[in-house]
């Protein structure tokens, strides 16, 4: 439905909605990733919805091996793709076993407290709420504070999802791998 803007219709709008959260030199058509090269067709929308995606990948209270079980329940909930392929490798990096990444496949994870942030997930994408006796489960290993960061994460990237979905943003070629990373910076 959308491409990624196109090289030559890049300006200051596009460049300057990325400012926030990507380094300069990747605020180009070139080195955004096609994510970011879509969602700067809308600069403003763009420039007020990254800075929070920024603070829930990088900014969050909750442990990053949590976030990104979230991230990855999240994107199969909602047939994502595009955000599996990424987040999968990223959770390779954060030394998360192939059956733990696997579960949020399933939704059957063989640690407890991994289960539980799976049932919040499905909670939250199935009821729009977490059910008290999963917040208590969580509350076993995570403040209030993080308890409300594993919500927002579920509700950012079930928003990024949905448009990503919408948009058919395809994955990068060479995305999940490290060397895809590396080049990134």
């Amino acid at each position: 439905m959308l491409t990624p803007l196109p090289a030559e219709d890049w300006d200051d709008a596009a460049r300057d909605a990325l400012a926030a959260t990507v380094p300069p030199e990747r605020r180009n058509p070139d080195d955004a990733g096609n994510a970011l090269a879509t969602l700067v067709r809308h600069p403003v929308l763009a420039g007020s919805f990254l800075p929070f995606n920024a603070y829930l990948q990088q900014g969050s209270t909750l442990p990053d091996r949590v976030r990104e079980l979230v991230i990855l329940r999240t994107a199969h909930l909602h047939g994502c793709a595009y955000e599996w392929g990424h987040h999968q490798a990223m959770c390779r990096v954060l030394g998360l076993t192939d059956a733990e990444i696997s579960s949020a496949r399933t939704g059957v994870a063989a640690d407890e407290f991994d289960q539980a942030v799976l049932d919040a997930v499905d909670e939250l994408n199935s009821g729009s709420r977490m059910t008290a006796q999963t917040w208590a489960r969580l509350g076993a290993h995570l403040d209030d504070r993080q308890r409300m960061d594993l919500m927002f994460t579920y509700g950012g990237y079930s928003t990024l999802a949905l448009a990503l979905n919408t948009f058919d943003v395809e994955l990068e070629p060479g995305a999940g791998n490290d060397e895809f990373y590396a080049a990134m910076g």
